[in-house]
């Protein structure tokens, strides 16, 4: 399959996907932005857009017991190990239109250019769109692929929903899925069957922009460990206390942070990259006062780098900040409940397919790595050779200011069309 050919019927879906992008915003519109809320009325519809124009283009189309959507293009060898593509259809609140939805319609529009070019794939071609990839929704992000890969945590089915505090179980029982068999482990999708994953998705920092690339092929994942609560423990006092007597839960805090955000330069200027965010950050509402010393004060974390065993470390210079800021403070810090992600090394066959794509097409590309977690990171630490595109995206995710252009989508669907092409024949 020539460059050219696959190029010209890629821009033949252009309308397609301008459409699709159109409609999923359209039926989740919550201005400013919009809300796919997961388990919910914005994802299920989003969903039903996608199902309904993956039957149009001639796919086979089913949702799993977790209410992931499968979208099936057969292959002529049902030996052959398939392939698999997709992204997630969930949102945060009042988010952007392209997180997730974007990579779901590129791989739609991908199968769709090479169908009418009338290729038949020797291995199945897989589009998922998967469940609840976002953490807001129920404290614990990737939660589709997880239970797609048999890998969702025990606890997982009775987390309550933010929006409705009710159960993830609750919530997939309503959409359809069966949270019985979800909590059972069962694996509604093997691994060991799967010769690849690829997932396309916008970039959420300006790298590209800085670039001046379209796209990038991704070159890892970043794993995480999160801490949704942690709660700090000091004394409620009057304002006239001696600083010596204090135990200020409000300043430990500060310390906590300010010790963290040392850290994470200490570690950028080892060449080590990592993340590090503090999402929630405040004394309690219903106690905090001008004239009262913070007994208490509750705040969220996020640590996240590309290799495992460095993340494994950053996990042990945590909890040594915690024990020194507890013993200068006088406080008991408690972490609470802890999540975690795997990192996703990103295939080296994979990455150079799709750098080839790119040459070949004459599609600029920057290789980078994710700042981000996705889906694609579940598939990759299940031992699937698994693969990421990113788009150019001025504006960041997670807020209705995302700036993809269509065009540069559109140069990532070439660059898919052109790697499925190869690597499904």
């Amino acid at each position: 399959m020539t460059p050219e050919r696959v190029a010209n019927a890629v821009a033949a879906q252009r309308t397609l996907v301008q459409r699709l992008l159109d409609e999923v915003a359209r039926v989740a519109a919550d201005p400013p932005g919009i809300t796919r809320d997961a388990f919910g009325a914005g994802e299920n519809a989003a969903q039903a857009v996608i199902a309904e124009t993956a039957r149009a283009i001639g796919l086979e189309t089913r949702t799993d017991a977790a209410c992931n959507l499968h979208m099936r293009w057969p292959g002529a060898d049902p030996a052959a190990r398939r392939l698999a593509l997709g992204s997630h259809l969930d949102s945060v609140v009042q988010g952007g239109n392209f997180d997730g939805a974007a990579g779901v319609i590129g791989a739609l529009a991908a199968v769709s250019a090479l169908r009418s070019l009338g290729l038949r794939p020797r291995a199945e071609v897989l589009v998922l769109a998967l469940r609840c990839e976002e953490a807001v929704w129920f404290g614990l992000g990737l939660v589709g692929s997880r239970a797609a890969l048999g890998q969702l945590p025990r606890d997982a089915l009775a987390r309550r929903r933010l929006g409705t505090e009710r159960t993830l179980a609750e919530h997939m029982r309503d959409c359809g899925g069966d949270p019985e068999a979800v909590a059972a482990g069962a694996v509604l999708i093997d691994p060991a069957a799967l010769a690849g994953f690829v997932e396309l998705h916008i970039e959420q920092a300006p790298q590209l922009i800085e670039a001046g690339a379209p796209i990038a092929v991704c070159t890892g994942i970043p794993g995480n460990i999160r801490h949704p609560r942690i709660r700090i423990l000091g004394e409620d006092a009057h304002v006239g206390l001696p600083r010596r007597f204090r135990r200020d839960a409000a300043l430990a805090g500060a310390d906590l942070a300010l010790a963290l955000d040392a850290l994470w330069a200490e570690e950028e200027a080892a060449g080590r990259p990592m993340a590090c965010t503090i999402g929630r950050f405040h004394t309690l509402a219903e106690r905090h006062a001008l004239t009262v010393v913070p007994g208490s004060f509750e705040l969220s974390l996020d640590l996240r780098a590309w290799e495992a065993g460095r993340l494994a470390a950053l996990e042990e210079r945590l909890h040594a900040i915690v024990r020194e800021v507890e013993a200068r403070r006088g406080v008991a810090i408690r972490l609470g409940e802890r999540n975690s992600g795997a990192v996703g090394p990103c295939d080296a066959a994979v990455q150079a397919g799709l750098a080839d794509a790119a040459a070949g097409l004459g599609i600029a590309q920057h290789p980078l790595p994710s700042p981000a977690s996705h889906d694609a990171a579940n598939f990759a630490a299940a031992g699937v050779p698994t693969g990421m595109l990113l788009v150019r995206n001025r504006n960041g995710s997670h807020n209705p200011r995302e700036a993809m252009e269509t065009e540069d989508l559109m140069a990532a669907v070439a660059v898919l069309a052109l790697w499925l092409a190869d690597a499904a024949t």
